[in-house]
């Protein structure tokens, strides 16, 4: 079936019709058979070859809800964790950040046009926040064994807090997307008014 829609099939036909109209015409003889076979052979050899399929990539707003399910997960996680106060703080203001970035609604629209942003928000979910919590509870153990040293604790709030900045400049960066979409929808209504 699928031959029958092809290039190769399509191509080999139209000469082959060709065959047939020089039949009619008295052109192609007692070898009418010959000229039509051999038209339609030669209009399958000519014909460009079939593109490949392009390949079936999940569309963003797919890519969100696979990561809304991944950050489930990740709280998941996070509830079975004990964190200092300082670092209990910082993690549920990320996670609140990234909660309303992830949120199904116009900010998740505005999210799934920008690729890098999501990229930004699977990184944190999927890598960062796991391993900085993670390290830090691997890390707290043996700090009990080596007293003296740079608590833990810090450098999980320095890691939290930088990948709350991370999500907050992304947050910024879509609400002035919005304002802009927004000022450029005003300018066209007063453009539209004035003619």
């Amino acid at each position: 079936m699928n031959y029958l829609e092809s290039r190769k099939n399509l191509t080999g036909s139209a000469c082959g019709i060709a065959g047939l109209a020089l039949t009619f015409t008295g052109l192609a003889g007692a070898y009418w058979p010959v000229v039509v076979a051999g038209l339609y052979g030669a209009g399958a050899l000519i014909a460009p070859p079939e593109r490949p399929p392009v390949p079936d990539f999940p569309d963003p707003s797919a890519q969100l809800d696979e990561l809304r399910g991944d950050f489930g997960k990740l709280q998941e996680y996070l509830g079975g964790v004990e964190l200092p106060p300082a670092a209990a703080g910082r993690l549920t203001e990320l996670t609140e950040l990234l909660a309303a970035l992830l949120d199904p609604g116009w900010v998740a629209e505005v999210l799934a046009q920008d690729p890098e942003g999501v990229h930004t928000l699977s990184r944190a979910v999927r890598q960062d926040i796991p391993e900085a919590v993670d390290t830090f509870v691997r890390t707290r153990w043996w700090t009990r064994l080596t007293p003296g040293t740079e608590p833990p604790e810090r450098h999980l709030e320095r890691q939290l807090t930088l990948l709350y900045e991370e999500s907050d400049r992304l947050a910024a960066a879509l609400r002035e997307t919005e304002a802009r979409r927004q000022e450029s929808h005003t300018r066209y209504l007063e453009d539209r008014g004035r003619s």
